[in-house]
């Protein structure tokens, strides 16, 4: 017999359902549909919500008595409520010492839960107003990131553009001159380039011609130099 396996009371990774929700399955409309909203009410963690309940439920709607009035400074109202918790353990100790099987016990101790309770609720008021800040807080980070972003780029350009000032500002004034001289040369050395890359009959013919004109010069050389000896 197969060992029965454990069902696990979380839900499965992503990646399972995104298996799911592929191109071809959505375009077959093979997709699983979404889920249905929740009714009109449901439990979780032990606890009955409704589906239209507010971030931040009022004490009455969870049935539990409020201990302070709807206009209050929360700053004052958890110092008080601090005190409040303080006395109240007092008291418990006294009880546990004097009666420790009195009622008042238990009296005490659900005076203190509430007392935590209203505590909890004051400070989870807080949160709209901790994730304004959070975001306001985060805001300002990235807007000084980047202002100093931007400034280091702006000192950046200035040195560049005072290094190009000072190379124009040192450059000789017959700068034509040196150009057409470096142009010169430049032709000089394509013109080289370009008989080396000849073909070698090219080449052959042009030391043909010039043998034939050097013969011719020597010719004359020497008919001038025979008409000189004569005389």
């Amino acid at each position: 017999m197969a060992e029965e396996q454990g069902v696990s009371s979380l839900p499965l990774p992503p990646m399972q359902f995104i298996k799911n929700y592929t191109d071809d399955r959505i375009r077959n409309g093979t997709a699983p549909k979404p889920p249905h909203p929740p009714p009109d009410k449901y439990d979780m963690f032990g606890a009955t919500f409704q589906p239209d309940d507010a971030i931040i439920r009022q004490l009455e709607s969870q049935g539990l008595q409020r201990l302070h009035p709807k206009q209050f400074d929360h700053k004052d109202e958890l110092k008080r409520l601090n005190h409040s918790i303080l006395v109240n353990f007092l008291d418990l100790v006294d009880i546990l010492i004097t009666s420790p099987s009195s009622q008042h016990r238990q009296q005490k101790v659900e005076d203190i839960n509430l007392v935590f309770i209203h505590m909890h609720h004051l400070i989870n008021e807080f949160r709209p107003h901790q994730a304004r800040e959070t975001l306001r807080v985060m805001m300002e980070v990235q807007k000084r990131q980047r202002l100093d972003t931007a400034e280091r780029f702006q000192k950046h350009l200035e040195k560049v553009t005072e290094s190009l000032q000072n190379c124009l500002g040192s450059l000789p004034s017959n700068i034509g001159s040196i150009e057409s001289k470096v142009v010169t040369s430049i032709e000089i050395e394509q013109r080289s380039m370009n008989i080396k890359q000849e073909p070698k009959d090219t080449v052959k013919e042009e030391e043909e011609q010039k043998k034939v004109q050097e013969d011719n010069f020597y010719d004359k050389d020497k008919l001038m130099c025979d008409m000189v000896d004569s005389i």
